[in-house]
């Protein structure tokens, strides 16, 4: 049965409509990153706070492990220095699992709705929030990365590297915010979203490559593993600045490919979020 006129007529005008927004997403959403980098330059105490923990992995857990050698590492390369990509991996991961927990506030406070009410997409919407968090998480991986040089950990001090690392680093970010904004969107409460990010941040970490390879690992966790998008971000990581080897096309495959359904599914979202 056909839809009538009218309504098919509807649905090709706000496609149309939609489709003439896309040129004007990478500025909406890079007006939303200059929101958050605004926020952190008026409140810079707060990446000083949550640097701590991944500071204590990188000084306690990783100075332990690398006089042990209880972990095979490729190439011969000291404990440490395979454990620090995992580390800048984890700190910016931590920062963005608990994002959902401020849009909920955005909400609470009706800012959401405003948002909402524009002509923006919600694609833009969650897009911008998106970078905007992995833009808060570079920032603290940038303080680990200059520890790791203190510590004497083998970076690979290449711009171009460094740069790359960056990238997958933003994308690994992305993916984890948009995740949190997904379970925002279900749970729709400020005490369940801390409630769920604390449960699940440390087994993402800990069902990853971050700290061991997966090798190591039971059989049924290698396979959480290989499902766990930060294992290739990871990969990639430590590929690009360590110099193991790393399979960073398909790193970039499943980081982008996850990425591009979480955002969707967090903008599909965003309206039951409000209601």
């Amino acid at each position: 049965m056909s839809a009538p006129p009218g309504v098919a007529s509807s649905a090709v005008r706000r496609l149309a409509e939609g489709i003439g927004e896309w040129p004007d997403l990478p500025g909406r959403v890079a007006t939303f990153c200059a929101i958050e980098l605004r926020r952190i330059a008026n409140d810079p105490w707060e990446i000083l706070m949550r640097v701590i923990q991944p500071v204590l992995w990188l000084l306690l857990f990783g100075e332990t492990l690398n006089r042990l050698r209880v972990f095979p590492t490729p190439d011969g390369i000291s404990y440490l220095t395979y454990m620090a990509p995992g580390i800048i991996a984890q700190s910016a991961v931590f920062v963005a699992i608990f994002y959902g927990v401020m849009l909920v506030w955005e909400r609470d406070a009706g800012l959401l709705a405003k948002m909402l009410a524009t002509p923006t997409p919600r694609t833009a919407i969650v897009a911008g929030k998106a970078f905007a968090a992995a833009l808060r998480g570079l920032v603290q991986a940038t303080v680990i990365l200059a520890l790791s040089a203190l510590l004497g950990v083998g970076i690979v001090w290449n711009p171009l590297t460094i740069l790359a690392a960056a990238f997958f680093l933003v994308l690994g970010a992305s993916f984890f915010s948009c995740l949190s904004m997904v379970l925002a969107g279900l749970v729709r409460q400020r005490e369940r979203m801390m409630g769920i990010g604390q449960a699940i941040s440390l087994p993402l970490f800990f069902a990853s490559n971050a700290l061991y390879p997966i090798s190591v690992m039971p059989k049924a966790l290698q396979y959480v593993s290989y499902g766990n998008p930060m294992s290739y971000e990871v990969d990639a990581l430590r590929g690009l600045l360590v110099g193991t080897p790393a399979n960073l096309p398909l790193d970039l495959a499943v980081l982008v490919g996850s990425l591009a359904v979480m955002v969707s599914a967090a903008a599909a979202l965003l309206v039951r979020l409000v209601r």
